[in-house]
């Protein structure tokens, strides 16, 4: 129960659905075990009149005590009825007050743990795939749920049950009650041992359903790659792979719990075979009447639920005490970027690092080694180098997506750990390499980055980003729909999308992540071109792998393995006859013979 300890705080937010939940559970119980004893009694009458009406055998008072015994007949039958009718109605309020606080719970869980997702750094989803992340918030929860709502409406049920009719069943007998129940003992080994099983195998069964989901989520995402590739039978096989893994565990807690239930029909037969058999000596011995052996059945039927819910009940805690663990084990990891500082500042734009190292902890690579530069308010600088030497974890560091090992940055002369996330991270307007626009319109995608905006400023916006004119050639213009990442839109417009999404901010700091790799040369410089008169006086930052798009920059560091190699404008960087020039000579040449 440890790992269902967290669930405590829901508990005490919602103890006044549980006390009362708790009451008409009690209320309810009484109702249904007191009928036993009016049956009892009324059997015990049925025996006693019959008695008489022979006795009076030939005389006319045999009528008159036949019209009383059916009177009281009719009575007892209306009272039972009347009393399983109360007992129903507060098993409704029973209901109406756990199984709805559940609800409630897994409402705010499935909230608390999309809350914690979205505050733990990209790191940590680089280490865990989309698939598991999702089964832990909505296959776990569900299964916490039936903790929350029916196992402990039937633990508080069987508990309450079970004194009550324990109670009576000693009340009447107790010889006769010490051998109906002598076989639970039995029953509490067989339920322990099942027990461990069950949460061994559930904890096996929901890594089993992380891994499906995880696969199928990769392979509908990828779905154009495996239709290009023609691998659709690759792919289904893998898939009655990992179904056939996922079918054998969870066919393994089956027959765990195809043994258990007979198992324990077959100690609760015993125990009704025990109260004929003692009950009928005791009636012979004129210890008991034959009401009390009528309502020890009735009992130990009642028993029946009881004893089979502990069964279910003890398997939907230890399924939910495996999720709760899956959940627990995501919960309990903070966030590698912590921000502690409330009050907001407004950016100038001035970024400064100081011989910053950053390595990767998923993977061990040094990503950038000691490297010192500054940005000044308002300039346009350029990033350019080889594949992976750093330059799009100059950007994730820069919007602080990762916090430093070693060194500082700096914006406007305060670390960016003391300024206040949010604020700051609002203040910058980002373009990804890695495009990816929602299920959604495409005005609300440009919109993204804003509460509140004018269908003129997103017109202007994708004005800017030179995407208007195909936008409105679509029938539903900004209105049209994008299917899932924006299969709608080709690369291209993609991107020039996302560019709008970032210029629509009015950032104080704009990058832009080697994001016009889509377009073509006259795009290209139309977008530069009015992205210049929007940051004018604001600072830009721009990534990329073309020379053409980076001659005009301000500055223009060059990254390899990690590490700045040479910096300065365009024609400083031609004068050195370094890496630079190296790279514009290259490009050069295989412009020319594109050209040819």
């Amino acid at each position: 129960m440890k790992h269902l300890a967290r669930l405590n705080k829901y508990f005490l937010k919602y103890k006044w659905w549980i006390i009362p939940g708790s009451i008409f559970v009690v209320i309810s119980n009484i109702f249904g075990v007191v009928p036993a004893q009016v049956i009892g009694y009324a059997v015990d009458l049925i025996t006693e009149n019959i008695q008489v009406f022979n006795l009076f055998d030939g005389f006319d008072r045999q009528a008159i005590i036949y019209d009383i015994f059916s009177s009281n007949l009719l009575y007892f039958g209306l009272l039972v009825i009347a009393l399983y009718l109360l007992r129903g109605l507060f098993l409704f309020f029973m209901r109406q007050t756990i199984i709805l606080m559940s609800r409630h719970i897994e409402f705010d869980m499935k909230n608390d743990i999309y809350q914690h997702y979205q505050e733990l750094s990209l790191g940590f989803y680089r280490r865990n795939n989309t698939g598991d992340l999702m089964n832990r918030a909505t296959e776990d929860v569900n299964r916490v749920r039936m903790y929350v709502g029916p196992a402990i409406m039937y633990t508080i049920n069987t508990f309450v049950l079970s004194v009550l009719i324990i109670w009576s069943m000693f009340d009447v007998n107790s010889k006769l009650a010490i051998y109906c129940l002598l076989p639970l003992p039995f029953l509490v080994v067989i339920i322990y041992y099942v027990n461990t099983l069950i949460f061994k195998k559930s904890g096996k069964i929901q890594e089993r359903l992380s891994d499906l989901s995880s696969f199928v989520q990769e392979r509908f995402s990828g779905i154009r790659i495996i239709k290009s590739y023609v691998r659709e039978d690759y792919t289904r096989n893998m898939f009655e792979i990992q179904s056939n893994e996922y079918k054998k565990d969870s066919m393994s807690l089956v027959k765990v719990s195809a043994l258990f239930y007979p198992t324990m029909l077959l100690l609760i037969g015993l125990s009704t075979i025990l109260t004929i058999y003692i009950g009928g000596i005791q009636v012979m011995n004129g210890s008991i009447t034959a009401g009390n052996i009528a309502e020890f059945i009735i009992y130990i039927t009642q028993l029946t639920f009881p004893v089979t819910m502990l069964g279910w009940v003890t398997s939907l805690i230890q399924r939910a005490a495996a999720s709760q663990k899956r959940i627990n084990e995501f919960l309990d990891i903070p966030s590698d970027i912590q921000s502690t500082e409330n009050q907001e500042k407004a950016l100038s734009g001035n970024i400064k690092f100081d011989k910053v190292s950053f390595t990767y902890a998923h993977t061990g690579i040094e990503a950038l080694k000691e490297i010192s530069f500054e940005i000044n308010s308002g300039e346009f600088v350029a990033i350019i180098g080889k594949t992976g030497s750093g330059k799009s974890t100059l950007a994730n560091l820069i919007m602080r997506m990762y916090d430093v090992e070693n060194g500082a940055i700096e914006a406007d002369g305060t670390n960016i750990k003391d300024l206040n996330l949010k604020d700051y991270r609002n203040q910058i307007g980002f373009v990804p390499q890695e495009v990816f626009l929602f299920s959604d319109t495409i005005k609300n995608n440009i919109a993204f980055g804003l509460d509140k905006f004018t269908d003129e400023e997103v017109h202007e916006a994708a004005k800017n980003a030179s995407v208007y004119s195909n936008i409105i050639d679509f029938e539903e213009k900004f209105e049209t729909m994008l299917g899932e990442r924006g299969i709608t839109l080709s690369g291209g417009q993609k991107q020039r999308v996302s560019i709008a999404r970032a210029l629509i901010k009015s950032p104080k700091i704009l990058i832009f992540d080697d994001c016009l790799s889509a377009v073509d040369t006259k795009t290209e410089e139309e977008i530069l071109q009015n992205m210049g008169k929007i940051m004018a006086g604001r600072t830009s930052i721009l990534i990329a792998h073309r020379i053409s798009t980076i001659k005009n920059a301000d500055k223009i560091l060059v990254l390899d393995d990690g590490k700045i190699i040479e910096q300065g404008t365009h024609s400083e960087l031609l004068k050195l006859n370094g890496s630079y020039t190296e790279l514009y000579n290259n490009q050069l040449l295989e412009q020319e013979t594109q050209t040819i």
